[in-house]
């Protein structure tokens, strides 16, 4: 079972302009997102893949007020491993490498190697 984080999202719907659209967004990818009781705090409750969903969701939207969401979800999720990225690269087999950099928030060396060694894989 796959680690779920809880991301405090501050001043959630004062922050983001079409908030409505954003909270469907992020609904979309299969994540919980719950207001914390009567307060204008947030709190986003998913998982690794569901946070890279809404990292991707989120940019191919082009909102500038959605940025911070983006910034704040990966300082949360942190760095892929190889095996994380390879598995990327194996659900989007025409991935380029500029796209793999973006989404894993990884190196292009890293990205040039797992795209070469899916590549060459036998499968």
């Amino acid at each position: 079972m796959p680690a779920v984080h809880h991301i405090l999202l501050p001043s959630f719907l004062r922050r983001a302009m079409r908030a409505f659209e954003l909270k469907a967004l992020v609904r979309q990818s299969g994540c919980e997102l719950n207001r914390i009781g009567r307060s204008r705090n947030w709190r986003l409750t998913a998982d690794r893949e569901q946070m890279t969903k809404i990292i991707e969701l989120v940019r191919n939207s082009e909102e500038e007020t959605w940025q911070w969401l983006v910034k704040l979800i990966e300082k949360e999720r942190g760095s892929f491993t190889h095996t994380e990225i390879l598995n990327l690269v194996k659900r989007n087999p025409g991935i380029s490498v500029t796209e793999l950099v973006v989404l894993a928030n990884c190196t292009i060396a890293e990205a040039r190697t797992a795209i070469d060694e899916f590549e060459w894989s036998e499968e």
